[in-house]
């Protein structure tokens, strides 16, 4: 809801309002825009006193001529470069004259129903809810425009943020050097700054620190959002867990460079930043022309980081998640990659398909291999066709023999990468990112396609899509194996080789988005084990995405944990993989391997011919269980017990959306000696309900199982795990 107010000294005041939060914004009457308020939610009233109380510091520079007003003091909802204010701004132009300083003013505003898509950008869609605040601010002197949308929705209880610069003098450009989606300034700094980092093979790990004056930061130069940094932070009151304390988060819906700081100045107050990373990007905004930023997604929690969780989950699933496939239950599948990695033919691939329906699985992926003269990892990337010699015969024949089984056929590409060693690199070595007169290095083998370039996009999409036209392809899985090195691009002049960057993420959605609007019933997976490109940019296109190279359950734990804080379940591919693990050679059981793989959508990563009969049967009874709670996984509430201390024990619950089904599952990493049971404890159950307990038959309410909990066995072992599935029932039928 979108509320506006005058006070009685002229100045306009919005009040953005969601379920249980507020962003209040305030007009001075010199055309400032403020940020008095982000938080729980209040009533629209005039609360001008509250940068109208601030205590005025003389040392600092006056602004509009007044000796009290003073800018470096004042929560700005978009501060400007070179005015009065010396912290951190949210832009940086650099004018024709080489001036730097921009002052923008309150012109206009327009409140609407729903909210634009962004012109070649992933975003949000509206809900039946949804209200846009538009606030055109301007600079008279360099007639520069900037245009702040602010969307509201009220049951998904969050907010977007995204900003448009217009350029309207008549004959001078304009270069932009920084541009942040979203800025939010917050009067106190009593903050811990959240964030979730790592590297390839340990992503997204929950790290938390106090903040201290200055700058902390995280970011991607990366050309990709990263292993080392989700583009996301949050601002957490100390005493901050999963149930309790404020939170105040920023997520970028970019896939891209970012950066996302908190700066906290010698006043105590901090200011919080996310958009594009502004190193090495400048834009050269040409007369007459506008950039679109990225948008923001921010979320206010007063009850800790599972309500966080929450409002990102629903708001992802029923918002950004492609809607064909948002509310569909994901399949069981098999990838060959640890199986066979290169070495098959399609006398191996039907046989591990054979025993892969054996199991009840319902999909089968090739993975890498299946093209060019593809024996390794030195040739044929970009050259995709398919290699009928290996395959024993055409592509289709390969998926009908699949399909025969009851399986869907799914396939593996790079399609961003090319090799030295392929037709396309020798017809067309000018399309790979290069620094002029420099050496281009490899990765993996690998060079990079500059998707700067549209004709490299139009071939991306022409030699994908043939594949997919051709062949009845149910499945693919998208991967991305290298980060941008050597920047540079043949395509682009010199005045816009800073442009690069973001231009190749610009030209990767428009090929996502053609392919994915060509071909509406392929299930999409992003992966981007190499290159680390889990963010809300792709799962706008990809509806789930491969979080990490690493399979191994003990490593995921962490992995998953740090996903789910912001993407539903839906979102997350998770194997059971070989034993010993292939990346870390740890041995587990299978039945904890599943349970970590029912943390998001179950797949299969293992040579299921070399298995036993015993070791099948008992992997089809896993399946079999996944099967039945799959949609209370995929689709109900996620809430997490334990874990957030990167400790020795994991655990957590999915609630139906229906309330009458619960599905709890418990890991601990660790045995130790001496140890006698002890109880989990569950939460947001309604506590006088009741609930029968799979297996026990116990009927316990809602009431016990919160306070006294459930019994998690003594443990004897290494990687131990523990699963109940409750059903609510009739207390009298009991």
């Amino acid at each position: 809801m979108i509320d506006i107010q005058k006070n009685t000294t002229g100045q306009t005041i919005f009040y953005l309002t969601t379920k249980t939060a507020s962003l209040v914004l305030l007009v001075t009457e010199s055309g400032i825009v403020l940020t008095p308020y982000w938080g729980g939610r209040i009533a629209s009233l005039d609360i001008a006193y509250v940068t109208g109380e601030i205590t005025r510091a003389s040392y600092l520079a006056d602004a509009d001529g007044q000796k009290d007003f003073k800018l470096e003091q004042l929560p700005q909802i978009y501060p400007a470069y070179g005015y009065t204010d010396l912290r951190g701004p949210a832009f940086a132009f650099l004018y024709a004259d080489g001036s730097r300083t921009t002052d923008l003013r309150y012109v206009s505003h327009r409140i609407c129903s729903g909210k634009e898509k962004l012109d070649g950008l992933p975003a949000l869609r509206p809900s039946q809810d949804c209200q846009t605040l538009e606030l055109r601010l301007a600079d008279f002197v360099q007639s520069m425009e900037v245009v702040l949308c602010f969307s509201v929705f009220e049951s998904h209880d969050a907010i977007t943020q995204s900003v448009r610069v217009v350029n309207q003098h008549k004959t001078q450009s304009v270069r932009m050097e920084k541009l942040c989606s979203a800025n939010i300034d917050l009067m106190d700094c009593g903050f811990d700054l959240l964030h979730l980092s790592g590297a390839w093979g340990r992503e997204c790990h929950i790290r938390r620190r106090p903040l201290e004056q200055g700058t902390q930061s995280v970011s991607s130069a990366r050309g990709a959002s990263g292993h080392g940094h989700n583009p996301f932070a949050a601002l957490v009151t100390p005493d901050t867990d999963e149930v309790h304390g404020e939170v105040y988060a920023l997520h970028l819906v970019y896939s891209g460079n970012f950066a996302v700081s908190a700066e906290v100045d010698m006043h105590q107050n901090t200011r919080f930043q996310i958009g594009i990373n502004p190193f090495d990007f400048s834009w050269l905004l040409e007369p007459g022309q506008s950039f679109q930023s990225l948008e923001a997604v921010l979320v206010y929690s007063g009850e800790g980081l599972g309500r966080m969780s929450q409002i990102f989950h629903h708001m992802y699933q029923d918002l950004l998640i492609p809607e064909r496939f948002a509310k569909q239950e994901r399949p069981v599948l098999l990838n060959s990659w640890e199986a066979h990695y290169f070495d098959f033919d399609g006398t191996a691939l039907t046989a591990l398909a054979a025993e892969a329906a054996g199991v009840g699985a319902e999909l089968f992926v090739l993975d890498d291999g299946w093209f060019g003269k593809r024996s390794d990892t030195t040739s044929s990337v970009g050259d995709w066709t398919p290699n009928e010699e290996k395959l024993g015969g055409s592509l289709q024949e390969l998926i009908a023999a699949i399909e025969e089984k009851s399986l869907a056929f799914g396939l593996w590409f790079e399609p961003e990468m090319v090799s030295p060693d392929s037709h396309l690199y020798r017809r067309h070595p000018e399309w790979v990112i290069q620094a002029a007169g420099r050496r281009i290095e490899k990765s993996r083998d690998e060079y990079v396609l500059d998707l700067s370039n549209p004709a490299v996009c139009e071939h991306i999409i022409t030699s994908v899509g043939n594949i997919l036209s051709q062949n009845h392809v149910r499945y693919v899985k998208w991967d991305m194996n290298r980060n941008l090195t050597n920047l540079g691009s043949t395509y682009l002049p010199a005045e816009r080789q800073q442009e690069q960057a973001h231009r190749y993420i610009l030209g990767l959605y428009h090929v996502l988005d053609t392919l994915t609007q060509q071909f509406p019933d392929v299930l999409f997976e992003g992966c981007a084990g190499g290159g680390g490109r889990f963010d809300p940019g792709i799962l706008y296109y990809m509806p789930q995405m491969w979080p990490s190279d690493d399979t191994d359950a003990m490593e995921r734990l962490a992995i998953q944990y740090g996903v789910s804080l912001l993407y539903p379940p839906s979102a997350m591919e998770c194997h059971i993989s070989e034993s010993p693990n292939h990346q870390v050679a740890r041995r587990e059981p299978l039945e904890t391997r599943s349970a970590v793989a029912m943390w998001g959508n179950l797949g299969l990563e293992l040579n299921l011919v070399r298995m036993d009969r015993a070791e099948k049967a008992a992997l089809a009874e896993e399946i079999a269980f996944y099967k039945k709670v799959r949609p209370l996984v995929q689709f109900g509430d996620l809430y997490r017990l334990k874990g957030l201390d990167g400790g020795n024990q994991y655990a957590w619950m999915f609630q139906s959306q229906d309330q009458k089904t619960v599905f709890v599952s418990f890991v601990q990493i660790q045995a130790s000696p001496n140890t006698v049971s002890k109880r989990l404890r569950l939460r947001h159950l309604d506590p006088d309900a009741w609930y029968r307990i799979e297996g026990s038959g116990a009927v316990r309410s809602g009431r016990e199982l919160m306070h006294i909990g459930l019994d998690t066995g003594k443990i004897r072992t290494d990687a131990y795990s523990r699963r109940w599935l409750l059903t609510r029932v009739d207390r009298a039928s009991c």
